[in-house]
């Protein structure tokens, strides 16, 4: 009997440590030949399978990236403000086919007996984009979120709601503001006592009143024509709310990736309408968006992508064998999906398919 534990350990052993360096493999080619820099996790139902870091946090000091580094990670806050609403729906306090005027009388937008909550939530309210057009111009100034929902998310509507699904942060910033209403408190104190705090998320917050984060990384955006990168230009990240203002880490997001699919944070029911697809609006769900397989991915899955100049993010969770992919990343020079894929493989224990940078 010894000797067959000691055999199964070895074997064991080894197995584990061949997917390590497969793993390491994947990160070390997209970094030398992708350009990525940034932290990556896989974890099997929660359970970690692989986490590492390469490149630098801050290129002007040589500082290094590791694996607590902390990334702006955009457009994924979108899913917490999506679990924050239907919690709001468990408790009985929205009503997601209720109009936003219901929770937020004093909004002077035309959808505002139009437009619902389910609308919002899947970028189907048809209110115009009105920041989308400025480029960056909107974030350059700091506002209040009333300020904000006043001057760029209270336009005319320009395709009837619920008929077109056209991603938008207006719909998630006007989401941040009914949250505030309901609760009597702030996005972020509703934030921290929902969600941070009960999954001990100590390295998570959002950007408000231009706190900084703990070891929170520099971000660069790669010139497109001279392929040169350089630091992010300033902006004000607050301006995003619960549309994108959020920071955390890949370990504390994997808390969050669990806590979502074991309903830790809603009924197995909530979680079931949270991610089922909207066919008729390109198969977004609440918070995600739902593929039955893309690429190499052959297995259903949802996926949560951000980016924000340099600060580019990539979140896939898939559902049969709950596989958890999570890559951050503090440039947009290297393609976050691809890097996924390749990671995805090796967690089955199937060899990955690097090849050479296209010239």
């Amino acid at each position: 009997m010894k000797k067959l534990l000691t055999v199964f350990y070895l074997f064991t052993t080894l197995q584990l440590y061949g997917q390590k360096k497969s793993f390491d493999d994947v990160i070390r080619f997209f970094h030398a030949e992708k350009n990525f820099r940034g932290a990556v996790l896989v974890a099997t139902d929660g359970h970690i399978d692989y986490v590492d870091a390469v490149g630098l946090a801050n290129s002007e000091n040589g500082q290094k990236m590791n694996v607590s580094s902390t990334f702006k990670i955009a457009s994924i806050t979108k899913t917490f403000t999506t679990v924050l609403i239907l919690q709001l729906l468990q408790e009985g306090k929205i009503d997601l086919n209720a109009a936003i005027g219901t929770y937020f009388p004093t909004y002077k937008g035309e959808g505002k007996d139009k437009v619902t909550i389910k609308n919002l939530l899947t970028y189907s309210s048809g209110i115009s984009n009105d920041a989308e057009p400025l480029g960056m111009k909107s974030f350059q100034t700091y506002l209040t979120l009333d300020e904000y929902i006043a001057k760029y998310c209270s336009g005319k509507l320009v395709e009837s709601p619920g008929a077109k699904s056209s991603y938008s942060n207006t719909e998630f910033i006007i989401l941040s503001k009914i949250i505030e209403n309901i609760t009597k408190q702030s996005f972020k104190k509703v934030l921290q006592e929902r969600i941070l705090k009960p999954l001990k998320m100590k390295d998570t917050g959002i950007f408000v009143d231009g706190n900084e984060a703990k070891g929170l990384v520099n971000s660069y955006t790669v010139n497109d024509s001279t392929q040169r990168t350089q630091i992010d230009e300033p902006y004000f990240i607050q301006n995003f709310y619960g549309a994108g203002a959020i920071y955390s880490t890949v370990l504390d997001l994997l808390k969050f990736d669990t806590a979502i699919f074991n309903h830790q944070l809603l009924k197995p029911e909530t979680t079931a309408l949270m991610l089922d697809p909207n066919a008729e609006l390109n198969n977004v769900t609440f918070g995600f968006w739902y593929s039955t397989g893309w690429g190499i991915f052959s297995d259903k899955f949802v996926y949560r992508p951000g980016g924000i100049l340099g600060s580019t993010s990539n979140w896939i969770h898939t559902l049969t064998d709950k596989k958890s992919i999570i890559v951050f990343s503090n440039t947009n020079g290297s393609n976050l999906y691809e890097l996924s894929e390749q990671l995805y493989l090796v967690s089955k224990g199937e060899k990955a398919t690097l090849g050479r940078r296209d010239n």
